[in-house]
């Protein structure tokens, strides 16, 4: 199903970031929105890496922020910019995709119906779109950035790829 909205959470966006993805993200979704929390969240601090990408790609508009906040349903669970990613995905409707990594947040968009994926969604679907030549240095150089995959879950993910 094509997507009407993708939504993102920060921590897909600052790994991607962090890892020269950014543009992954433009050329398999076209755009992305975020709400005002997650772009706190993503380029509060400018000397973080992947906040400065983060900040151009919002000023070049292919990152849109959504000016208007939800309240609802309440998600006491959740940092501030997960609740207000799954808030704004219900409020937008079924064709909505939300990107986030993690997992009382994927929980939760699971119990609500939400559609998602998360950072290694993202580099096995730019692996598949030939964006990127092999996954496996993209997570090796992720797990340099502090980013860890389980190991059953990494392996699995070269092998249905071919790299392992």
């Amino acid at each position: 199903m094509a997507r009407e909205v993708v939504l993102a959470d920060a921590s897909p966006l600052i790994a991607l970031a962090r890892v020269g993805g950014l543009p992954w993200l433009r050329k398999l979704y076209k755009s992305i929105s975020i709400t005002e929390e997650v772009r706190g969240e993503a380029t509060r601090a400018r000397e973080l890496p992947g906040a400065a990408a983060i900040a151009a790609a919002i000023k070049q508009g292919w990152i849109r922020v959504l000016r208007q906040e939800w309240s609802e349903p309440p998600l006491p669970l959740l940092d501030t910019g997960e609740a207000s990613s799954l808030r704004a995905a219900i409020a937008l409707g079924p064709g909505t995709l939300v990107l986030l990594d993690d997992l009382q947040a994927r929980r939760e968009a699971q119990r609500l119906g939400i559609a998602m994926t998360g950072t290694a969604g993202i580099i096995v679907e730019a692996r598949r779109a030939g964006l990127i030549p092999a996954a496996g240095p993209v997570f090796a150089r992720l797990a340099e950035e502090g980013f860890h995959l389980g190991d059953d879950l990494l392996q699995a993910i070269l092998a249905e790829l071919g790299e392992k």
